[in-house]
């Protein structure tokens, strides 16, 4: 399962949407559930007190992290069962980072979790190419880094 981006700092456009778009061009024949299907199965089960947005991810961007506890930990055990998903990717943070005498890139910190056991499998910082700040394709370029380096295996 894909969650949405947790945090979204100066990016401009939809980072869920190209995420998605990237992660369905390079992962053919991936099983994706992505965060609007995640939405419907939460609508469908009024009694789980479990969201896909406003998780608490923070520790990811202070250091290094093997295994994940509650409340995160909870939450996507829930989400896993509810859509039955071995694993969760998860947005952490999209951000517009400024680079010295460079047009900024849109950078993703993305971490891939077991969701039975809360070990994290891959964690990374990738960024995408230069762009003006409001040119789409900063984002486009840094959704589709995300993406195949995730599913290297699928393109090779």
């Amino acid at each position: 399962m894909v969650l949405p981006v947790q945090e979204s700092l100066r990016v401009p456009g939809d980072p869920d949407a190209e995420l998605a778009f990237g992660l369905r061009e390079h992962g053919r024949g991936v099983e994706w559930i992505f965060p609007q299907q995640l939405d419907e199965a939460l609508q469908q089960a009024p009694g789980m007190q479990t969201q896909t947005r406003g998780l608490p991810v923070g520790y990811f961007l202070q250091g290094e992290v093997n295994r994940i506890g509650d409340p995160l930990f909870g939450d996507l055990r829930r989400l896993g069962a509810l859509v039955d998903a071995e694993a969760v990717l998860l947005p952490v943070q999209a951000a517009l980072a400024s680079v010295p005498d460079d047009d900024p890139r849109v950078r993703f910190w993305t971490t891939l979790i077991e969701v039975r056991t809360g070990r994290v499998l891959w964690f990374s910082v990738l960024e995408g190419q230069s762009f003006p700040a409001d040119d789409p394709r900063g984002l486009a370029s840094a959704a589709d880094v995300v993406a195949r380096t995730l599913l290297w295996y699928v393109s090779n």
